[in-house]
């Protein structure tokens, strides 16, 4: 089958490798000369494990090519996907620029009936308009569908190729067995294709991650209880994981959600509400607890050296908003980093991936390390703020000889207890009893 995606960022790249590697032939275009240059050399643009393999070999065989030239990009496609940003505006809405203005773009492009597919996420409404922007200028037949994304950074490609479940909005029998066939290969296993219509399936998306988000902001709030209380977050997250209508997941406790997601699909969904006159009053206190978890630490960090932070050199591992990806939206690390260098600490910092990104933006008012140790080096504490596996089992000798005293600061409950103090480690978790060395 013959495939277009529009967009080649997170999304885009994903699902163009993705589906040229079950043998449809695709053609992602972007107006960023540049990346389709480099993406065109076989130079693939985001880190995301797995994908760089299917990247070069789909490239290799032909199945995949890239574009700036929307039409030449189309030609002869019978599904269109859009995968372009929908970034929040000052108002949290989610801004349909991209989306509408190539939609407008398509109308007198297409010479055949084709099925445009809403792959970015989009608030309830978007097929409608999607659809009438491009019936203004064209003259064939088309249907609009939405199928959302349900990518998780890190293990992006293994989500796109067993699929827990394909959702898919249309109303149209049309355009619902090109979708089937489309899908046919990556649902093999019985995992089902959910079929609805267009509006359900925009809010399915919001809903889903807002739901994920209110997971994780509950589990902070119960752990930053734990505190005062003198419980134990990781027995109570044990005792109501094992329960199968909660389960086990998304109830870890730290220092708050980040990425490219989470934040922004919340935001969105209760601005769609207060547009209908709705207050979701559960997302404001997601969106309000996760504000304050981001920098949970820094009183803690602040009262350990008694107000004094000026000069006291902090070792901050972990700069991604998760681990196995370079991607720093709204990543915590960022919120602390302000924070500490505001209050005169010298941040040194390390992550496996992502330290060009943070350097773009934030440029030398950190150093940045080539390793944990590096940054730990003549450090007076270690400061976790991302969970890469790489810092879940450190040399703790190696350490403790180059740090200036034994102090860590764990956004992410990476290590046990009873381990800290027989180190003799100072350590300041999250919902757990803090151990003084």
């Amino acid at each position: 089958m013959k495939i277009a995606v529009v967009g080649t960022g997170y999304v885009g790249l994903v699902t163009g490798t993705c589906f040229a590697e079950t043998g449809n032939t695709v053609t992602c275009i972007d107006i960023d000369a540049e990346k389709v240059k480099k993406l065109s050399n076989g130079k693939i643009t985001i880190y995301e494990p797995g994908l760089e393999l299917l990247f070069e070999r789909n490239l290799k065989q032909g199945r995949l090519s890239f574009t700036t030239n929307l039409a030449e990009g189309i030609k002869d496609a019978k599904i269109i996907f859009l995968a372009l940003p929908t970034p929040p505006g000052e108002d949290g809405s989610a801004d349909l620029k991209y989306i509408l203005g190539v939609s407008s773009e398509l109308g007198p492009l297409l010479k055949q009936y084709t099925v445009i597919v809403d792959k970015s996420t989009v608030p309830v409404g978007t097929a409608n308009k999607v659809r009438d922007r491009i019936a203004a200028n064209c003259a064939v037949e088309f249907d609009v569908v939405s199928n959302p994304e349900f990518l998780r950074e890190g293990v992006a490609v293994e989500d796109f190729m067993k699929p827990e479940r394909v959702v898919i909005g249309t109303r149209s029998e049309k355009g619902k067995k090109i979708m089937e066939a489309l899908y046919a290969p990556f649902v093999r296993q019985g995992n089902p294709l959910v079929f609805m219509d267009e509006r359900s399936a925009e809010l399915t998306k919001y809903a889903a991650n807002s739901f994920l988000a209110t997971k994780i902001s509950f589990m902070n709030e119960i752990a930053n209880l734990c505190e005062l209380l003198g419980a134990d977050v990781d027995s109570v997250r044990k005792g109501i994981g094992t329960d199968s209508r909660i389960g086990k997941r998304f109830l870890f406790p730290g220092i708050g959600y980040g990425g490219s997601c989470f934040p922004k699909d919340v935001q969105a969904l209760s601005k769609s509400s207060s547009d209908v006159n709705y207050t979701f009053r559960i997302l404001e206190a997601v969106m309000a607890v996760n504000a304050d978890q981001k920098t949970i630490l820094i009183p803690r960090i602040k009262d350990y050296y008694k107000g004094d932070l000026k000069g006291k050199v902090i070792a901050l591992w972990g700069l991604s908003f998760k681990p196995h990806t370079d991607d720093i939206r709204e990543a915590p690390s960022l919120y602390n980093i302000e924070e500490l260098v505001k209050a005169g600490a010298i941040i040194k910092a390390h992550d496996p991936e992502s330290m060009p990104n943070v350097k773009g933006i934030i440029g030398d008012k950190i150093q940045f390390c080539e390793s944990p140790y590096e940054a730990a080096e003549n450090a007076d504490a270690v400061f976790i703020a991302t969970e890469w596996p790489e810092f879940r089992t450190p040399d703790f000798d190696k350490l403790s000889t180059l740090l200036k005293s034994r102090v860590i600061f764990d956004g992410r409950n990476l290590y046990d207890l009873a381990q800290m103090k027989e180190l003799g480690y100072t350590y300041f978790s999250i919902g757990r009893e803090t151990i003084y060395g």
